[in-house]
């Protein structure tokens, strides 16, 4: 179980040799220092940095780049070092200080790619140019890890000045671990517009001569390889209260580092007491869909901060009362008389304070957001929009893409009617696997499997037709394979209003057909972009976007069809081919883990409630929940009679 840090908050390291990983929202130095037990930077050897790279015990990365990795190795740590800290210090020529650019994030990890440990994502910054990330800390034996973030606005050399070296030597050492770096691959110098979250994030194409607008969110990650994070409470203050923490994210009505000008609306509701009311599209982005979309990614990271926040005080609460009850049993006095019942009692009754004010922050928190959502939902363009949403009754096919789409609704238990639209970027990067084994969820396994299996199909049409219905008419072609025929019912709505490519590929012939046509269409374009020359292709080839929806995997697949699937899964997003397969993962079996990559390079979603996914900044484990058609609809019917009235009147 990964632990999420604020600052100044410690967490054990049990094992010996770990990894720290660091990933920045700029080009940064990452070095180790180490110091004796007051701190003290001492000797001659108190700095891992490129141009010493190893000390005993630690390895430190050679690059300038956002993304590091330590080697550790604690018990080759020499006798008198107690603290080995991870600094990370801004490159002259790059930014001028940390609050200008993303907060990074730094993780302790188990060695050799293992789980993490404990992460810290280091908020707060201003003027700092060089900052104590975390430090690892030997306290009676043991190791510990400790967010620190700290830092120094006159550089590396005041960093380690503070630390006890001479300031010649510390503006020496530093000119030296500088000069020594070697500068960051081109490819991999992102700036200041790309977050440090964890996941990969893309920065929003914008007109090269305006200022970039807020990075793009990342998609949800599956939790299976993200352990679900739970929140150690933070340290407690001198007077034994939890320290107050902002889990509010930067970019929420805020395009730069400085505090905005408060608009009207808002300073009215300042003088009130009361807070701005909220507005669809209160969010940066060059467009109405940029700015929802922004806004939807915005009260996604509210809700898991704010959550963090209240199950790390809730957590304190009970560490501490854990801990007075142990002092009030410990101590003779109170095995007398009524003492030791009026010491637990004061201990209780100081852990209901603390989680009634957690609570109220959080009550107040939720309310806002769902205040906010009330708001926004209704002001959803189609794609982003449920299914129930007025807008699809006036929807018509556009004449470009949308930014993204809906997949379903994420929410946490502490508030489960306040959902989160699940939106992901289109084109989709990533194939889509919908679920419909049993195995895995409890939800699942409590349903029917006929009646799961329909529900997983239909799933899949409804994504087809949100696919399409959002696009421009002729932007996309939709394959299925059904080799055992057995989605019929599901598929019927598309085979009736003639939106498929072809027919519903039946059979080991159909199957082999269809991923022959797919597999030479992504070689061909894979050519001739290589070669220069996509306007080259042979007149053959569709040159629309394709859509392959594969039901009852892998029946009617021979070894050869589930080369061609895992190819086209690889490589087929890259040049316009999109897989969404439904099948159980359980019933593949027997190819044994020849078919792990394929099920890793999809994003999995269930049919049914399943808290499989993880948000990318506290790793909550989140319910999702699939966007349907109303019971009775005829929703999607009408989508599609427009999508195939607009087919026809684009034809030449």
């Amino acid at each position: 179980m990964t632990a999420e840090l604020v600052r100044g908050q410690n967490h054990p390291v049990s094992q010996s040799r770990v990894e720290i990983r660091v990933s920045a929202g700029t080009p940064v130095l990452a070095l180790a220092s180490l110091a004796d037990e007051q701190g003290r930077l001492t000797g001659t050897e108190v700095l891992a940095h490129p141009g010493a790279r190893s000390l005993p015990g630690v390895h430190a990365p050679a690059d300038l780049a956002d993304r590091h990795t330590f080697a550790v190795d604690l018990d080759a740590v020499a006798a008198d070092v107690h603290r080995v800290g991870v600094l990370l210090v801004l490159p002259p020529g790059g930014p001028v200080r940390f609050g200008a650019v993303p907060a990074s994030y730094v993780a302790v990890a188990a060695a050799d790619g293992g789980t993490e440990i404990a992460g810290y994502t280091l908020t707060g910054l201003d003027a700092e140019t060089a900052v104590t990330a975390v430090e690892l800390y030997r306290r009676q034996g043991a190791w510990k890890v400790r967010a620190v973030g700290q830092g120094y606005a006159d550089g590396l050399g005041a960093l380690l000045a503070d630390g006890g070296m001479p300031a010649p030597a510390a503006r020496e050492l530093a000119a030296t671990a500088l000069r020594t770096a070697a500068p960051a691959k081109e490819a991999d110098v992102t700036l200041a517009a790309m977050p440090t979250l964890v996941g990969d994030l893309r920065t929003p194409q914008t007109p090269a001569q305006a200022p970039a607008p807020a990075p793009e969110p990342p998609d949800p990650i599956p939790v299976s390889g993200v352990p679900y994070a739970g929140t150690p409470g933070p340290a407690p203050t001198g007077d034994g209260s939890p320290p107050t923490i902002s889990y509010t994210h930067p970019r929420r009505r805020r395009t730069s580092s400085e505090p905005p000008e408060p608009a009207p609306r808002a300073a009215a509701a300042a003088e009130s007491g009361q807070p701005p009311r909220p507005v669809a599209g209160d969010a940066s982005g060059w467009s109405m869909d940029e700015r929802l979309y922004n806004q939807v990614w915005g009260m996604f990271e509210d809700l898991a901060r704010t959550v963090a926040a209240y199950r790390s005080a809730v957590e304190f609460a009970d560490s501490r009362m854990d801990r007075e009850l142990d002092d009030a049993l410990s101590d003779p006095r109170h095995r007398i008389g009524g003492s030791g019942n009026a010491a637990r009692d004061t201990a209780r009754a100081r852990r209901e304070e603390l989680v009634a004010q957690a609570q109220a922050v959080l009550d107040r928190d939720l309310a806002q957001l769902i205040a906010e959502a009330e708001v926004v939902e209704p002001a959803l363009p189609a794609s982003y929009a449920r299914w129930d949403n007025p807008v699809w009754h006036g929807h018509r096919t556009p004449e470009e893409g949308p930014l993204a789409l809906r997949l379903g609704d994420l929410h946490l238990p502490e508030r489960p009617d306040l959902r989160i639209p699940m939106l992901v970027r289109v084109p989709l990067e990533r194939g889509l696997w919908i679920d419909n084994g049993r195995t895995g969820s409890e939800a699942a396994m409590a349903m029917d499997t006929d009646r799961l299996r329909r529900a997983a199909m239909d799933m899949a049409v409804a994504h087809a037709v949100r696919l399409l219905a959002v696009h421009p008419a002729d932007r996309f072609s939709v394959h299925v394979i059904d080799a055992a025929g057995a989605g019929a019912a599901s598929l019927a709505p598309l085979v009736r209003a003639g939106v498929l490519a072809a027919p519903p590929a039946a059979g080991a012939a159909g199957v082999t057909r269809t991923l022959a046509e797919l597999t030479r269409r992504v070689d061909l374009v894979q050519m001739a972009l290589k070669a220069g020359a996509p306007e080259d292709l042979p007149p053959d080839v569709d040159t629309a976007d394709q859509l392959l929806i594969v039901h009852d995997f892998p029946h009617g697949f021979d070894d050869r069809a589930v080369t061609q699937l895992r190819y086209l899964a690889d490589e087929g997003a890259a040049v316009g081919v999109h897989l969404l397969m439904v099948a159980d993962r359980d019933e593949a079996s027997a190819y044994g883990p020849l078919l792990d990559p394929l099920w890793r390079s999809l994003m999995r979603l269930s049919p049914v409630p399943d808290n499989h996914l993880a948000d990318p900044w506290v790793h909550h484990a989140w319910t999702f929940e699939p966007d349907l058609p109303p019971q009775g609809s005829r929703v999607l019917d009408q989508a599609l009679d427009r999508v195939a009235e607009a087919r026809r009147t684009t034809r030449p």
